[in-house]
């Protein structure tokens, strides 16, 4: 497989696929991320990460940015993290993602690439299937069975 092909897949990828530099600016923005965030390669490039995550949730994200960057290392390397992100249209979706360190010669960490899906419809799901397990749970309390 040749340099083309490997820039083929991450470009056509339906996952989204984000690299940023060590200050967390979008180097890359695959058409995945395009579909699901909304902004396209050239809006997206050159841009912090933060215009996809939620206000309130950026000094976390950073803090922990920031260590990896400086560490070297991230659990997220291996297990998958589940967050809110939100749209350039302002809707939130969730998301889960695992991330993939670059480094240079030395080990030195020059950026971050993020493997991301959006899990918004199973979250729903989820979330409606414990609501109707708790109702059913309530009915058979009432019906003196526990």
């Amino acid at each position: 497989m040749n340099l083309y092909s490997y820039r083929e897949i991450v470009e056509n990828s339906q996952d989204a696929i984000v690299l940023t530099n060590a200050d967390g600016v979008i180097q890359i923005w695959n058409l995945g991320a395009n579909k699901m965030f909304g902004y396209s390669p050239e809006e997206a490039v050159g841009q912090t990460l933060d215009i996809i995550i939620p206000d309130r949730f950026r000094d976390s994200h950073w803090d922990g940015f920031n260590n990896t960057m400086a560490t070297g290392h991230s659990k997220y390397e291996e297990d998958m993290l589940s967050v809110p992100a939100i749209k350039k249209d302002g809707s939130r979706i969730s998301i889960e993602f695992t991330i993939v360190m670059s480094k240079d010669d030395q080990g030195i960490p020059t950026g971050i690439s993020a493997i991301i899906r959006d899990v918004s419809e199973r979250r729903q799901q989820d979330k409606q299937m414990k609501d109707r397990v708790a109702e059913l749970e309530e009915r058979l309390k009432e019906l003196g069975f526990e």
